[in-house]
């Protein structure tokens, strides 16, 4: 029973009801996919800094675990664009083992995440934050592409500055033909019919007419043949990656970023489809199936995967109804690996470029920067940051900046809302009277009104109410009922506010307060402190226990 409650694929509840009519679809669902999937993954792993079949694999063996056990219904998983900064930048920095290494890490955190119930934490992650390194991300594959796209013959550094250093000074070495090939080739992805992407995708049949132009024509452009020797005729074989525990901590980092940007996409891509499809994703189910898949594939040379955006709308267009489609889709890889893997030599790496560019512009929410001026200035700060941060200094960067930005300002946001004023009027009926003046307030009793949140960025406006008056009041009723939750700072700023009353032999009194802030006083014990008969419902007690102090105060003055 515990293990159900923990462990449940979508692909169980996916099933009933299951019928050969739903199987046909889903599998030619599953087959259109895996034919789009083909270039996507090779793309994707040489951009990476990596071989083509570390892609094809990791679309395979990934894209089979995450449809087999994923929390969503349509979900494809596999290699992706937003990957291969990171993973080019890792590779770059540590080297392919230690890529291997990471990728496991970061799927021992997937599952982590998913087995302790984190998935719906993901929605914390601010949209201007994701929508800013996502559009850096899509300028760094851009960038990452020039090179195979026009041709040139300058290597290409990981670092944003040296990058375009070199591609400064490999223009000279621009190759007409190769240039050529890329621009129709993004011509024919970006003019081809709508009509017939929906049983044959653009992509494909770009690469297939530009790889049998390449062997026919002989085209002297560089090829998978060229540079990598071709695709292993094969399934891919389990090998343990070498690794050493003294090298795990310089991993962490890096595994780390590769977890979060894992989830990020994987819970994003799910959310997509819950709304293409009228369904309700499970998050936590859905990184427990990345986990798995993360921790598997690296055994087999594969990359980091994630949930795909475009491959999981592709695969809903084509009819999908279960995670059937996902794991046909695998299949179909795996099949043209099997058959047609010789062919691939010829695929000119021009045409990769331009698919990868073609998908950097897709992936971008470019009109986000032409309607900043509707965002909050908070918000549109921490998008510039993040896409600056992360096409100059890295993705890691980017997270961790954006989300101490976005702390803050969500911090200077919830300050602004919260009020501590003078009680001149209450907004609302109490005890059949409207406003706070009607009940005859006794001289030397001052009712503030407290409204929002008190937190530690709001704590020193408790502590300036008694700043305010020229003489501290005989008692000072804190009204509460609008103060919707409080923190431990606000709570010793309420400790000190009492004390300095209390040393000049005044008194405080609290006037409703909400539940939140009431339990929080309660267990810190603050009532005990302040006296639980200064502790009431509503005004009118809070003026009559006022009344009350102010009588016995007369009475202990007299002779």
């Amino acid at each position: 029973m515990r293990l159900a409650q923990f462990f449940r694929p979508k692909l169980l509840v996916a099933l009933e009801g299951y019928n050969r009519e739903r199987l046909n679809t889903d599998v030619q669902a599953g087959v259109t996919v895996g034919v789009l999937a083909l270039p996507l993954a090779i793309a994707f792993a040489i951009a990476s800094g990596v071989k083509p079949e570390a892609g094809i694999f990791t679309a395979i063996i990934a894209g089979f675990i995450i449809s087999a056990i994923g929390g969503s219904r349509v979900q494809i998983g596999g290699p992706t664009g937003a990957f291969i900064v990171v993973v080019f930048g890792i590779v770059t920095q540590y080297g392919l083992a230690n890529l291997l290494i990471c990728t496991i890490m970061a799927g021992v955190m997937l599952l982590l995440m998913g087995a302790f119930k984190l998935g719906n934490m993901i929605k914390f992650i601010p949209h201007p934050l994701v929508v800013g390194f996502t559009n850096g991300i899509a300028v760094l594959i851009m960038l990452s592409e020039v090179r195979d796209f026009f041709g040139l013959k300058e290597e290409l550094p990981a670092e944003f500055s040296h990058k375009l250093r070199a591609l400064y000074h490999g223009l000279p070495t621009l190759d007409l033909v190769t240039t050529l090939l890329a621009l129709a080739s993004v011509a024919g992805i970006w003019f081809y019919p709508k009509t017939w992407a929906k049983r044959l995708p653009a992509p494909i049949v770009v690469l297939a007419v530009a790889t049998v132009a390449v062997a026919l024509l002989n085209l002297p452009v560089e090829t998978i043949g060229t540079r990598f020797g071709g695709i292993p005729e094969g399934l891919p074989a389990f090998d343990m990656p070498e690794f050493t525990f003294a090298t795990l901590r310089y991993l962490f980092a890096p595994a780390m970023t590769i977890a979060l940007l894992g989830a990020i996409e994987s819970l994003l891509s799910a959310t997509v489809a819950d709304g293409m499809i009228d369904d309700k994703h499970d998050p936590n189910q859905e990184l427990i199936a990345q986990g798995v898949a993360n921790i598997v594939t690296p055994f087999f040379g594969g990359i980091p995967a994630t949930g795909a955006i475009a491959r999981t709308a592709t695969n809903v267009r084509a009819g999908s109804t279960s995670p059937i489609s996902g794991m046909v889709h695998a299949l179909t890889l795996l099949l043209i690996v099997l058959i047609a893997a010789p062919l691939a030599k010829n695929i000119p790496l021009a045409t990769l470029a331009a698919i990868l560019m073609v998908v950097s512009i897709n992936m971008g929410e470019w009109d986000s920067f032409t309607t900043l001026r509707k965002y909050p200035r908070g918000d549109s700060a921490v998008l510039l940051a993040s896409f600056a941060l992360t096409v100059m200094f890295g993705l890691t960067v980017a997270v961790e900046v954006g989300m101490v930005m976005s702390v803050f300002f969500f911090i200077h946001r919830i300050t602004e809302l919260t009020h501590v004023s003078v009680a001149e009027e209450s907004p609302h009926e109490d005890d059949g009277e409207a406003t706070l003046l009607r009940k005859a307030v006794p001289e030397g009793v001052m009712i503030y009104r407290v409204f929002g949140a008190l937190f530690f960025g709001a704590a020193d406006k408790l502590e300036s109410v008694l700043a305010q008056q020229h003489d501290e009041p005989e008692v000072l009723i804190l009204k509460m009922d609008e103060a919707i939750s409080m923190d431990a700072s606000a709570l010793h700023a309420l400790e000190n506010l009492h004390r300095k009353l209390k040393k000049h032999g005044k008194h405080l009194i609290l006037s409703g307060p909400h539940t939140q802030p009431y339990f929080l006083m309660h267990e810190g014990g603050f009532f005990d402190e302040i006296g639980r008969q200064n502790v009431v419902a509503n005004v009118a007690n809070a003026l009559k226990r006022a009344r009350e102090l102010l009588d016995e105060k007369r009475v202990a003055q007299q002779p």
